[in-house]
């Protein structure tokens, strides 16, 4: 029954495969994305301008992923959000963490973001974010590839589920419990830095409309903007309640966010995701101990997350004069990652880095991760076809998965300038009962 079983799964992974390989036909549906986009901004322009202004945003195509594919990941995710647990974790974690880290007020943090590879079928989880930009753009896509999917006789589940609003608007209320106890936030604000110059603008414009539809009123913060009385945070005079953080000063200790980090660190602000959640999860020294299957053991993980993580974790070390000569031997096969970065800024191909490069990463705090090949998805575009780069973002609250999605790309890292890339819609390949195939 085994073998039957892995058969299959083999099965579902080929044709997810053939799939990426050839299947054109499943496009996204462009006028219902736009429509979808203008109707839930509210303006009648809004997606016409986004595909001026964000001409990668959204691919043409989605991105076909094996359901065991998707089930392992979210072992993956169960794994690392028990590992999180263990007090040995714990302490390691923060030991290179800002003292800020070590207040816990509650808050599991918000749309968490578990980045895979996926190659042969099986995936590997490459980072994980706090800030995860894209869930409420990458829900509109799915909304507009449902569509799409209308007329196919194909069971392809795509992901989110259709009350994806009300699921947001509840993990927001559920964090405002994890601290406050009971009820729900009056005020959300998202907040950024120059939101109005930020190139996720429009996912901001997104969720401010799906809070208020859901009963919370919700504005677009700089965070600059704010002031901290004493006893509230305010914005233009009016108190906030819980902060949608979509900061990279992860700590607030810049001095633009003094006011933000006095509300927070006196509880007097609920703070999602904060830099608790930050430190614990997405700081990428902590690869260096969910890969480390020795300390894992020692600190108490359960044996079957244990071997979970084992397989899908790429081994990850610290960057140090110790190992400096060796890593630089092994570049080849290895990707190189600031330790609190984001948004893949100053990440690195192993065979990509020069002496120069090399002796910047030096100076500085990286990780080096044993490189994960990335799936491919051929696009066509006007001058013929493109073959492109694969990265599956889960998107999570309290280690539940509530978005899946992908980003297609060519280049070392992520990005959402390539053409025919930008986000795309995942569907799930099932695992055949009666070996069926859809050729696409």
């Amino acid at each position: 029954m085994q073998d039957a079983g892995a058969s299959v799964v083999r099965e579902s992974i080929s044709k997810a495969e053939r799939l990426n390989r050839g299947c054109f036909c499943m496009t996204v549906d462009r006028n219902a994305l736009m429509t979808a986009l203008n109707r839930e901004v509210g303006a009648r322009d809004f997606a016409q301008t986004l595909a001026v202004s964000h001409r990668s945003l959204f691919s043409n195509v989605s991105v076909f992923v094996p359901a065991e594919t998707l089930i392992e990941m979210a072992r993956v995710i169960d794994a690392v959000e028990a590992t999180a647990l263990l007090p040995g974790y714990r302490d390691a974690a923060l030991s290179w963490a800002p003292s800020i880290a070590r207040l816990d007020f509650g808050p599991a943090g918000a749309l968490m973001g578990y980045d895979f590879h996926v190659t042969a079928g099986e995936p590997k989880l490459i980072e994980i974010n706090t800030n995860a930009g894209g869930a409420f753009l990458n829900a509109a896509l799915a909304r507009a590839q449902h569509t799409c999917c209308t007329e196919a006789r194909v069971p392809f589940k795509i992901s989110p589920p259709r009350d994806f609003g009300s699921t947001i608007a509840d993990m927001f209320a559920d964090e405002w419990r994890r601290q406050r106890g009971s009820g729900r936030p009056s005020t959300i604000a998202i907040v950024d830095d120059a939101p109005e110059e930020q190139y996720l603008l429009p996912e901001f414009r997104l969720a401010k409309v799906l809070l208020e539809e859901h009963g919370f009123k919700a504005a677009i913060v700089d965070a600059g903007e704010l002031l901290f009385d004493g006893k509230t945070l305010l914005f233009q005079g009016r108190p906030i309640d819980l902060v949608y953080n979509r900061l990279v000063d992860f700590a607030l200790e810049e001095t633009r966010h003094a006011q933000l980090q006095a509300a927070y660190v006196g509880g007097n602000v609920v703070v999602t995701p904060n830099p608790r959640a930050h430190a614990l999860f997405a700081d990428k020294r902590n690869l260096t101990l969910v890969s480390d299957s020795h300390r894992l053991n020692r600190w108490g993980l359960a044996a079957n997350h244990l071997g979970v993580l084992r397989t899908a974790v790429p081994p990850t070390v610290i960057v140090s004069p110790d190992n400096a000569d060796a890593l630089w031997q092994d570049r080849h096969s290895l990707f190189f990652k600031p330790a609190r970065g984001h948004g893949s800024k100053a990440a690195y191909r192993g065979d990509k880095v020069t002496r120069k490069v090399w002796a910047e990463i030096l100076t500085r705090e990286y990780v080096a991760q044993a490189y994960a090949a990335p799936a491919t998805r051929n696009v066509r575009l006007d001058e013929g076809r493109a073959e492109l780069k694969i990265d599956v973002r889960l998107y999570t609250y309290a280690g539940t998965v509530l978005l899946a999605a992908a980003r297609l790309y060519q280049g070392q890292t992520t990005n959402m300038r390539t053409p025919g890339g930008g986000f795309a819609s995942v569907l799930e390949v099932p695992t055949p009962v009666d070996g069926s195939q859809y050729q696409g």
